[in-house]
C-alpha cells in the first residue's frame, strides 16, 4: 500500500466526521480506545450543567425533576439498541466485576441441582477471579471449569449451570462465535452470559434474537463514558422475574421509596441494581452513548475492520519479522489487532514518547485499538512508519523504555 491509497480511504470514509465530537490532543495518535476511549467534547457542557444546574441550584429534586433515579434504565434502554438487545433487558449499575458475580449467583439460584460453571482459560483476569471467588464462596457446592478455548464446548454438559465467556478476546482480538456458543449452552440446558467489554460500540450484535440469557459490559473503552465509566448489565425478559441476584440493595428493591424492612426483589431489570448510582459518571456515559447511536453500527464494523486489515497489511511489507497476534480473517477479528515482541513495553514505550498511544499485556503483547469514529486511515499509516523505525533503529532499547509503570 502506498500513501495515495491512505489517503483514498480517508476521503471516501463516511465516519470521518466523527472525530471532531472528540477532544484529541492534536501532538498524539491514540490507539488505545480498547482500554479507554478518547473524551466526547459534548461531556464538557453536560457534566457543567449537572454540576451547576441540577446539583448545585435545583439539589434534591433532581432525583425527579431531571430524572436521576431513572438514569440507569434510560441509559440501558440506549445500550440495548447497541448491543441488539429488547428495552427493558439492559441496565446501568455498578462495575463489570459486580455485574458478573451479581448474574453468576443470580442464575447458580435458578440452575438448581446444576453444579459447574464453564469458562476459559486466559480470559480477562476479572472474570476468572470473580469465578474462583465464587467458587470458593460456596465451598464445594460449585465446581469452575475453565478450560483452554478448544476445549469448552466439549466440557458444556448437564451438570453445567451457566457458560462465561468474552465475545472479543481482550489480547487476541479473537472474537467467539456468539450464536453457535450459544445454541449449544442451550442445548445442554445452561445458561450462557457473555462479557462484552471489547465489542459493544464497535461490533453490530443482536442478543435478543440469538436468545442470550446475559451480558456485562463495561462503559469506558469504545462506549467512551470517562474512566471508570459505569458498567452494564443485561438479562433476558423470560428471567428477570425467576432471578434473584445477591447484592439486595434498596435500587433493587420492587417499591424503594417505600422503605420495607423486608426485601421484595423487583421484577424486571431494576433488580441488577444494588445501591444508589453516580450521577455525574452516569451522565458522562449517556453522552458517549448517543455519540454511538449518532452513527451506523454496520459502517463501523466495515470501518473497524478495515482498518485492523489496512494496519497488518503495511505491517506485513514494513515490520515482516513482528508476530501478528490477532486473527487476519475480519470476521474473527475484533477492533483491536496485537502483535507479540520480546521487548513489548519498551517498544510501546517508544511508541509512546513519539505521541503514539498504545498498550502492553504482559508478557509479550502489544495492542493496536481501532476506534473507527476518530481513527483515521492516515493515523495507521504513521503508526507503523514509526514502529519500523523504532525497530530498524534500535530505538526502543533505551533504559527509560525499560523502567515499567504500573498501568501498562
Amino acid at each position: 500500500m502506498d500513501i495515495s491509497e491512505i489517503q483514498d480511504l480517508n476521503n471516501s470514509d463516511p465516519l470521518q466526521d466523527k472525530a471532531r465530537e472528540f477532544h484529541l490532543p492534536g501532538d498524539k495518535i491514540y490507539l488505545d480506545g480498547n482500554f479507554l476511549g478518547a473524551m466526547p467534547k459534548a461531556v464538557l457542557e453536560r457534566v457543567q450543567d449537572v454540576l451547576k444546574r441540577e446539583w448545585a441550584e435545583e439539589l434534591i429534586h433532581s432525583w425527579n425533576d431531571n430524572d436521576w433515579f431513572v438514569l440507569p434504565g434510560k441509559i440501558g434502554d440506549k445500550i440495548a439498541r447497541l448491543i441488539g438487545a429488547d428495552k427493558g433487558e439492559v441496565i446501568v449499575s455498578d462495575c463489570v466485576s459486580a455485574n458478573i458475580f451479581k448474574a453468576v449467583m443470580a442464575a447458580l439460584r435458578l440452575q438448581k441441582g446444576r453444579t459447574k460453571i464453564v469458562t476459559e482459560l486466559g480470559n480477562f483476569p476479572t472474570n476468572l477471579y470473580v469465578l474462583q471467588g465464587i467458587e470458593k464462596m460456596l465451598d464445594g457446592k460449585v465446581e469452575l471449569i475453565a478450560v483452554e478455548r478448544n476445549e469448552v464446548l466439549k466440557s458444556i454438559n448437564d451438570e453445567t449451570a451457566i457458560v462465561v465467556l468474552t465475545h472479543v478476546h481482550y489480547k487476541s482480538s479473537e472474537v467467539f462465535d456468539m450464536a453457535h456458543y450459544t445454541e449449544v449452552a442451550h442445548s445442554k440446558g445452561a445458561l450462557i452470559l457473555w462479557d462484552l467489554c471489547h465489542s459493544a460500540g464497535v461490533m453490530p450484535m443482536d442478543i435478543a434474537r440469538l436468545d442470550v440469557d446475559m451480558v456485562v459490559g463495561c462503559g469506558y473503552k469504545y462506549l467512551n463514558g470517562g474512566p471508570g465509566a459505569p458498567a452494564f448489565v443485561s438479562v433476558a425478559k423470560r428471567l428477570q422475574s425467576k432471578m434473584e441476584q445477591p447484592i439486595s440493595g434498596w435500587w433493587s428493591h420492587a417499591t424503594p421509596f417505600l422503605f420495607d424492612d423486608n426485601y421484595n426483589p423487583a421484577g424486571d431489570i431494576r433488580q441488577m441494581q444494588s445501591g444508589t448510582q453516580s450521577v455525574l459518571a452516569l451522565s458522562a456515559l449517556e453522552v458517549g452513548i448517543d455519540l454511538a447511536l449518532s452513527a451506523d453500527m454496520n459502517e463501523v464494523r466495515k470501518k473497524s475492520s478495515q482498518l485492523g486489515q489496512v494496519f497488518i497489511n503495511l505491517l506485513q511489507e514494513n515490520c515482516p519479522a513482528l508476530e501478528i497476534a490477532s486473527p487476519a480473517n475480519d470476521e474473527k477479528r475484533g477492533s483491536h489487532v496485537s502483535i507479540r515482541h520480546e521487548h513489548g513495553y519498551a517498544i510501546t514505550q517508544a511508541l509512546k514518547a513519539r505521541g503514539i498511544v498504545v498498550d502492553f499485556r504482559a508478557p509479550d503483547i502489544i495492542r493496536f485499538g481501532f476506534a473507527p469514529l476518530y481513527n483515521s486511515y492516515q493515523d495507521i499509516w504513521n503508526t507503523v512508519q514509526a514502529l519500523k523505525h523504532i525497530l530498524d533503529s534500535g530505538e526502543w532499547d533505551r533504559d527509560e523504555f525499560k523502567l515499567q509503570a504500573t498501568v501498562t
